[in-house]
């Protein structure tokens, strides 16, 4: 079975890594994103995908624009019995999807949460389960029909790594099971009145309020380590759990202090503070910041 494939983060990689472990699968050829500057000195960067591809003697392609004719052209070219996309990061023109029977992995239960980011959609939301979704992609965004559905339970206090790092293990098999079991799965249309979206996560989603626990308490499930969860000040709530969800208090009130955590209340609950990092400065705990401050008992924090 020949396979291209498409893809570019760390939830690529182990899919890609499964495809190329299989006998009975070889990966022609492996489109991803380019190369990127990283970090201050913006050293260009390659994905994760291409260099494991690089490593098994894949020909890799990294086009701007994955619709640019010549682009296409190339494509079309190499053949295929099927193209497996997983977090490629570009949309398929109409030629490539013809040329063989695309398969998407899309880490939620289509068609909720269709679009950028459903596993921070799942947390934030305080879903109790989730999965993937194989699907043959077509010309909209996570519109594709379903060809199967594997979920897993999520717990109250699941972070994003976990739930990422078992989402893909869930991904790297149901890719497996589908390609090998293509022919015996009928395709369902998904059902567009039930459908969902979720945007791309910016900076901007991580300032965060003492108004609601449970609410804040899920953005910081879904945004840790990044864009992690700040108020308006600019303190980084670095490590914290929900307390309780139903109290009544003032917004930011600290309502106890202890040893290595201070309860802060919310308009509606209340959260355990174990470290913060003010603007410009390093991770430190709770205690040797309000005392920094001189906070107390029934002060705001802020």
């Amino acid at each position: 079975m020949r396979i291209i494939f498409m893809g570019t983060p760390d939830y690529a990689e182990a899919i890609l890594n499964r495809i190329i472990d299989a006998s009975d699968m070889e990966v022609v050829a492996v489109y991803t994103q380019p190369d990127k500057p990283v970090g201050r000195k913006k050293t260009m960067t390659p994905p994760v995908v291409k260099t494991l591809a690089q490593k098994n003697n894949i020909d890799v392609y990294q086009p701007n624009r994955l619709r640019d004719s010549e682009t296409v052209e190339e494509l079309l070219k190499i053949e295929c019995d099927y193209i497996v996309v997983a977090a490629y990061g570009q949309i398929l023109p109409l030629e490539i999807l013809q040329h063989a029977p695309c398969i998407n992995l899309h880490a939620s239960i289509l068609p909720q949460y269709r679009g950028a980011s459903p596993i921070q959609q799942t947390l934030l939301n305080g879903d109790k389960k989730t999965g993937v979704t194989a699907m043959l992609m077509d010309v909209g965004l996570d519109t594709g029909d379903i060809l199967k559905i594997d979920t897993i339970d999520v717990s109250d206090d699941e972070m994003v790594e976990t739930l990422f790092e078992r989402l893909t293990v869930t991904a790297s098999d149901l890719t497996i099971d589908v390609l090998e079991n293509f022919n015996s799965y009928s395709p369902l249309k998904q059902d567009d009145s039930l459908s969902t979206h979720c945007a791309k996560i910016t900076k901007q989603d991580g300032e965060v309020t003492f108004t609601d626990a449970v609410e804040l308490y899920n953005k910081y499930r879904a945004f840790t380590p990044w864009p992690a969860i700040y108020l308006e000040s600019g303190l980084k709530l670095k490590s914290i759990k929900l307390e309780e969800r139903e109290s009544t208090n003032g917004n930011g009130k600290i309502l106890s202090i202890d040893k290595d955590s201070i309860v802060v209340g919310c308009e509606k609950g209340s959260v355990r503070i174990f470290k913060v990092q003010p603007a410009s400065k390093k991770e430190m705990d709770i205690s040797s910041y309000i005392n920094g401050k001189r906070l107390s008992l029934a002060d705001t924090l802020s």
